[in-house]
């Protein structure tokens, strides 16, 4: 009988693997367009005789409601000066970040055919590390002073479970987070369920959107902390299951499983070695096995409410 059921699962991986394939071979074909605009150096190069010019240009960066003087002054500030350089030697060129931009827009489009591709505008922010990458009317902008490296001198006292993807490979990893969220509901309800599903379908999209990066660097972990939540899935899954938190409404359980933290805390002593948001992982999980047993369009999966993923996943983590 184990010989069955290892001929009958190396087929169906076999099969999997040449549907997949044949998917990425149409998405390869999905034609999209995009303007980068590299405002970061436009702006590096600016004197107070040229910046009239580049106001006019781009107006939706220059606030009206900040004098010119606020510019100048900007543009003499060693501080910017000293971004302008750490930016220019990190992005000497961005062609493969546009190329990893250009994968990932061929994907949203392919799997939801009315996405437009944006307009790409590269800044600098005075690492504002909350705003990396951000959407609005169409453009698309990427704060470059966020990705110089983990290490690099700019963040120095910024927490390590922060800045750990604070690298240039994590730009279009955090681009495709912002369009999951134009395309996933809010979580409907107030218990942990709702909201670790609410994460699971934003990871679900990240999965099909971005599959030429690691499972890791989909959950902005490192190889190791993947590999932890891998090995633990079915002891976190049991965890929940018997502290009976999977309906619960504590908001305390977000910031305990869900939200950016040094760890995740189950109040054990294997806390420190976990990574954090492993409730986002579960939820990733439960809608991937929803997925593989229902017969649903990604669209309808994106409009179920989070009991009934619970119920029709059947989801059962390996031991």
């Amino acid at each position: 009988m184990s010989r069955i059921v290892f001929l009958f699962l190396m087929v169906f991986t076999i099969i999997s693997c040449e549907s997949g394939s044949k998917t990425e071979k149409e998405i390869e074909k999905v034609k999209v367009d995009f303007d980068v605009v590299r405002f970061d150096r436009k702006f590096a190069k600016a004197t107070p005789e040229s910046l009239p010019g580049l106001q006019q240009e781009y107006p939706f960066l220059f606030p009206r409601q900040y004098p010119d003087s606020v510019w100048i002054q900007k543009l003499n500030d060693t501080i910017q000066q000293e971004i302008n350089t750490e930016v220019a030697k990190t992005f000497p060129d961005f062609s493969e970040e546009t190329d990893d931009l250009h994968q990932l827009f061929q994907h949203i489009k392919y799997y939801f055919p009315e996405f437009e591709a944006p307009k790409v505008i590269t800044i600098t922010s005075e690492v504002d590390y909350k705003n990396k990458a951000l959407l609005s009317n169409g453009y698309l902008f990427i704060a470059l002073d966020t990705y110089l490296g983990e290490d690099h001198k700019f963040y120095i006292g910024i927490q390590e479970f922060l800045k750990k993807n604070f690298r240039k490979e994590h730009i279009v990893v955090d681009v495709a987070g912002e369009y999951a969220e134009r395309y996933v509901p809010k979580a409907e309800g107030r218990t942990f369920l709702s909201h670790m599903v609410y994460y699971g379908k934003l990871l679900y999209l990240k999965e099909l959107w971005l599959p030429f990066k690691s499972d890791a660097e989909k959950m902005g972990y490192t190889r190791e902390e993947l590999e932890w939540a891998q090995a633990n899935e079915e002891q976190m899954w049991r965890y929940f299951v018997e502290n009976e938190m999977i309906f619960d409404t504590d908001s305390e359980l977000y910031s305990r499983f869900l939200y950016p933290a040094p760890f995740s805390k189950f109040y054990l002593v294997l806390d420190s070695e976990s990574p954090d948001r492993v409730g986002q992982y579960v939820g990733w999980k439960m809608v991937s096995a929803y997925m593989k047993k229902n017969d649903v369009s990604i669209k309808k999966m994106l409009e179920t409410d989070a009991e009934t993923i619970f119920n029709n996943a059947n989801y059962k983590p390996k031991k």
